[in-house]
């Protein structure tokens, strides 16, 4: 791992702040403009706007279509990647920002807006660099679409961006950067190991015997049925799974019945599974199949279980994590360094990637100062600070060049 000379350090400074105001344009551009996952047309020809004005080169149109693969090469035989991901969410959004969304139902609640521009501001930041002297090494911009439960990271992958056949040579590492509203502005961590959660989806169908409420015994009661199937699933991590790999169980939607005199025939429910660790997510799938299956069958019903597997656990490498810390260590200082103490049950696509090459997944404090909360992620009322960008830009230019 190299260190950059102060001289460098200060010219990456430089550049960021007399870029930094287009920067905050662009993301609040991007804010007003969300698009879902697979449909980030207008956003995918933004970025690659950006990346021919800086002098980037790129192929686009890949993981399904919106997804972008930059590149500036470099002295070594092997990139370092860099990621951000680049759709919006289904809410409606409630910040009353001036450049709130301007599509109905959709907005950037999770933060992408910013994710996408600090990447393209590394990709201009490096591209002037590499007009005066070669890079150490080459470095690859993955802007991904889809993340939110579209794996777009997995068709980036499939597409094969890591492995040198789209441009520029296979990656030796990865990083990526997620805002974080619960840390203090401009602070950044990460951790060795699991750090995001497996992350499944369920739906369950309950079929019973319709009849009138006043004679249940006539009748076999979904409604029963579904109400004892979301009690036993919590036993199912609280009695099936090692407490210290960790897992959960979350029913979070029930749909049957249309009057208060009448059993239903049907009762549809909804939820997730998540888990840290491949042997308590076998357990957890094993069992919730188990127990849905017997206590419908107990309570006089038949339940059909429609299970989709999700992202795996984003695990991070514990030597690209060594290298973010002590890279981080020296771009912010030690003490804007946290440790993430303990994994997250999110999910996050970026676990495919860490699948394939030593990866390390970052996150970046948006709480500004003298606040005790803001919006969290997903909420109607979150919008990344843009006080972040600066920080996530320097640190993904200094990962780029000295991990």
């Amino acid at each position: 791992m190299s260190t950059l000379t102060p001289e460098l350090q200060q010219r990456i400074r430089s550049r960021i702040e007399s870029i930094l105001p287009d920067l905050v344009t662009l993301r609040r551009d991007l804010h007003a403009h969300p698009e879902l996952g697979y449909e980030e047309h207008r956003t995918s020809k933004v970025v690659q706007t950006h990346l021919t004005e800086a002098g980037v080169e790129f192929v686009a149109g890949l993981g399904g279509g919106t997804g972008i693969l930059g590149h500036l090469s470099g002295e070594s035989d092997r990139a370092v990647g860099l990621r951000a991901d680049m759709d919006a969410l289904p809410i409606t959004e409630r910040t009353g920002c001036e450049w709130s969304s301007t599509h109905d139902g959709v907005m950037h609640a999770c933060g992408h807006d910013g994710h996408t521009t600090m990447l393209v501001g590394a990709a201009r930041v490096l591209a002037s660099l590499s007009t005066e002297d070669p890079l150490p090494q080459p470095v690859s911009f993955v802007f991904q679409p889809a993340e939110e439960g579209g794996g777009g990271g997995l068709r980036m992958c499939e597409d094969g961006c890591l492995e040198g056949r789209v441009l520029g040579p296979a990656f030796k590492s990865m990083y990526g950067l997620h805002g974080w509203p619960a840390w203090p502005l401009g602070v950044v961590g990460s951790r060795p190991g699991a750090m995001l959660a497996a992350s499944d989806r369920f739906e369950i169908t309950v079929e019973g015997l319709g009849g009138h409420a006043a004679m249940p015994h006539t009748a076999q009661d979904p409604v029963y049925a579904a109400s004892l199937i979301v009690t036993a699933l919590q036993q199912v991590v609280a009695r099936n799974v090692n407490p210290v790999e960790g897992g959960v169980i979350s029913v979070t939607s029930i749909q049957g019945g249309s009057a208060f005199n009448v059993i239903p025939k049907t009762v549809r429910m909804g939820g997730t599974l998540r888990a840290l660790e491949v042997d308590a997510l076998a357990t957890a799938r094993r069992r919730l199949a188990e127990v849905v299956e017997a206590t419908a069958r107990a309570a006089g019903c038949v339940a059909t279980l429609d299970y989709t597997e999700g992202y795996p656990v984003t695990r991070n490498h514990p030597e690209a994590f060594e290298c973010f810390e002590t890279i981080a260590r020296r771009t912010v200082g030690d003490d804007r360094v946290q440790p993430m103490e303990f994994p997250v049950m999110g999910g996050e696509d970026f676990s495919y990637y860490g699948q394939r090459v030593p990866a390390c997944f970052i996150v970046l404090g948006l709480l500004p100062p003298g606040t005790e909360a803001m919006p969290g992620l997903h909420h109607p009322e979150f919008d990344f600070n843009d006080d972040a960008l600066a920080t996530g830009v320097e640190l993904l230019c200094r990962l780029a060049l000295e991990a």
